[in-house]
């Protein structure tokens, strides 16, 4: 007999939602799947985004995550950034890179060897490195001093250093060495993530087509935040990984917690790039916090109604400094709008498929679970990730 059976609506993002029953063996093993017959009392069921009952996904893929639970990966200690990691793994999102901010050669590497082990067990799934060649006029909550031009020597040190880990980059397209950038990204499998930017269409787009034509993985570092706006006749970045994202040349990160953007703003993502949007956090410490001080690489924070915004010195509100929202709760926002399928699209396999993962092996028989159940109201119930139960029992 299996030691835990799970019963809902199956959304694995890629075949119609069907009623279906989930048997996990004692080690973690996924024993049977069980799905239910077309007929009068199962078959293919209309898009659950109000489901009346439990709902089974594959787990959430994170590519842009600083942290959570008072862990900041960008500064944390081991057991601190490991805690991040399991507080965002215990809300659904089983796979996540840990996301740095930008810092010195220096500081840089010091963190990949904190972070190194919790990849080498599976905890995350590699770095982030967010900067630090971007621009200082919408550095937004990366400190200026840390900030500096395109360094290719650099950024191979840095590469040497984390000995694989680093997955993704943040860089402006203006940038000085911008082609050298993509180059090491091309050699070294990792991802091109355009953002922190001041510039036009033009020079995003040739960035993009270089990119493209060496081969690299090309995303948007937090579309539409900090970056200008687009405006009709200076269409500036936002609008150049747009289009590449809707012509399938590149995937746009949005983060769709409602204070990032507008949700028509991340609506209006989704038209356009369809498949090539993900949801991202962007979470940094204060994630499953109540309001108070934090920090975000060196800069100190004050979250406020759950809003995450830099501290000034007079109290007037600064800029927004990372968020403070779980994947899951993007995924029952977005589904509302547009269902559960198109939110695992956004959420686990597009994500999943920037890494090279395939998020619906968890759900098949002889695989080590990893899956999340929703409840009615939207809330997480139960995770499976590599086999180990993460809420349920455990979390009781």
């Amino acid at each position: 007999m299996s030691a835990h059976v799970f019963r809902g609506t199956l959304v694995n993002g890629i075949d119609e939602p069907r009623d279906c029953e989930v048997a996990v063996d004692a080690d973690g093993t996924v024993a049977r799947v069980d799905i239910a017959e077309p007929g009068a009392d199962g078959g293919p069921r209309p898009d659950p985004a109000g489901a009346s009952g439990p709902v089974i996904t594959p787990g959430f893929v994170d590519v842009h995550n600083h942290g959570g639970a008072r862990g900041a990966f960008p500064t944390g200690t081991l057991e601190e950034c490991r805690r991040a990691a399991d507080y965002h793994r215990s809300q659904g999102t089983t796979r996540l890179l840990a996301s740095f901010v930008s810092g010195t050669e220096e500081e840089l590497t010091r963190q990949l060897g904190v972070v190194a082990p919790l990849v080498a067990e599976g905890t995350l799934a590699g770095v982030h490195l967010e900067g630090p060649f971007v621009n200082t006029e919408k550095c937004g909550a990366q400190a200026p001093d840390r900030i500096q031009d395109g360094d290719p020597a650099m950024f191979e040190r840095v590469l040497d250093a984390g000995e694989g880990i680093v997955r993704s980059i943040t860089f402006a397209p203006e940038t000085p060495n911008a082609r050298a950038l993509v180059d090491l990204c091309a050699e070294r499998g990792v991802i091109v993530s355009l953002g922190h930017t001041m510039a036009d269409y033009e020079t995003t787009a040739e960035v993009v087509d270089y990119a493209v034509g060496r081969g690299a993985t090309v995303t948007a570092t937090h579309l539409f935040n900090a970056m200008p706006p687009l405006h009709h006749r200076k269409p500036g970045a936002v609008a150049a990984l747009l289009a590449a994202a809707t012509a399938g040349r590149a995937v746009v990160e949005v983060i769709g917690d409602g204070v990032h953007l507008a949700d028509g703003t991340v609506d209006l993502c989704a038209a356009a790039a369809g498949d090539n949007m993900v949801l991202v956090t962007d979470a940094m410490e204060a994630t499953g916090m109540p309001d108070g001080s934090y920090v975000l690489g060196p800069l100190e924070v004050v979250v406020e109604d759950g809003v995450a915004r830099l501290a000034t010195n007079d109290g007037t509100p600064g800029a927004i400094a990372g968020g403070t929202s779980t994947l899951a709760r993007q995924v029952t926002r977005f589904a509302a709008r547009h269902g559960f399928t198109r939110a695992v699209r956004a959420a686990s396999l597009r994500p999943g498929r920037l890494l090279g993962l395939d998020q619906n092996e968890g759900l098949h028989v002889g695989n080590p679970a990893e899956f999340v159940v929703f409840d009615a109201a939207g809330h997480v119930t139960e995770v499976f990730a590599a086999g180990r139960r993460l809420t349920g029992s455990e979390r009781d």
